[in-house]
């Protein structure tokens, strides 16, 4: 079935991953447009910010990456370009968001930073179904980087599209290996920590500086940093926000009692 894909993510317009995703997307014989931040955005959550110009998000219409897939470069976070994708600011809405392939991997609770996953949540959130793709990579790129894998990450993203739902993100990992070593699929718990971690790196009058490095906590048995280790795909749903509502909180009425607010 064709549907409509939105393509975008954190690193920006230029990125390679963003470019194999569109790809696959592509050859799977989908409506694509991509529209991405035009410059990095790594770090962004869920904010919606751009930059403006009389009320007006800067926009550069791109030369097309592929035949027929209108391509867009945009001053503004990635959440703030899924949910103006499902304004219908880049033509019909997308049935589906897909968010990377992002340079270095999105695990455990450092999801909530990841602008790769940011755009996921604000598409499921907007009625979307929506699948963020991250490579096990370094995220600081050097000359003498190793061979980075864009395509297995796309060709798993493709294989997982029929998961997707609107009711949770699915959040992959992929070893940054060819396709044929890859070990497998594994659906993957949330790590407590994550692969990568915000640290202090400096402390002086007015000023903090801050960096991000690779975590030194112990892989948790099931958790997606373990797996991801192993040489395994990880595969995690995740809800954006939602309602607590197993937690019980005393001496407040609950929803099915009477409302004496305001």
């Amino acid at each position: 079935m064709t549907m409509r894909i939105l393509v975008t993510n954190d690193d920006g317009i230029d990125s390679p991953g963003l470019h194999a995703l569109a790809a696959m997307a592509v050859r799977q014989g989908h409506d694509v447009v991509v529209a991405a931040p035009a410059r990095e955005a790594s770090g962004a959550g869920t904010s919606l910010t751009g930059v403006e110009a009389d009320g007006r998000i800067a926009t550069d219409i791109r030369a097309e990456l592929f035949p027929g897939v209108p391509t867009f470069a945009v001053s503004a976070s990635p959440a703030f370009i899924a949910l103006m994708a499902t304004r219908g600011a880049y033509g019909p809405e997308p049935d589906v968001v897909l968010s990377g392939i992002n340079r270095g991997p999105n695990t455990g609770a450092a999801v909530l930073h990841s602008g790769t996953v940011g755009a996921a949540f604000t598409a499921v959130a907007n009625g979307c179904r929506a699948m963020a793709v991250s490579l096990d990579v370094s995220f600081r790129p050097t000359d003498d980087d190793p061979y980075a894998y864009w395509e297995t990450a796309a060709e798993v993203a493709g294989d997982l599209m029929p998961l997707l739902s609107p009711e949770f993100v699915l959040n992959v990992n992929v070893p940054n290996l060819d396709a044929g070593d890859l070990r497998g699929i594994r659906r993957a718990t949330l790590a407590q920590f994550g692969a990568v971690q915000m640290v202090l790196m400096e402390q002086g009058h007015g000023y903090v500086r801050m960096s991000l490095e690779q975590s030194d906590h112990g892989a948790e048995p099931g958790s997606d940093d373990a797996w991801l280790l192993d040489g395994y795909v990880a595969v995690t749903p995740v809800r954006p926000s939602r309602e607590a509502s197993d937690i019980a909180l005393p001496g407040l009425v609950d929803t099915a009692g009477e409302h004496v607010g305001g």
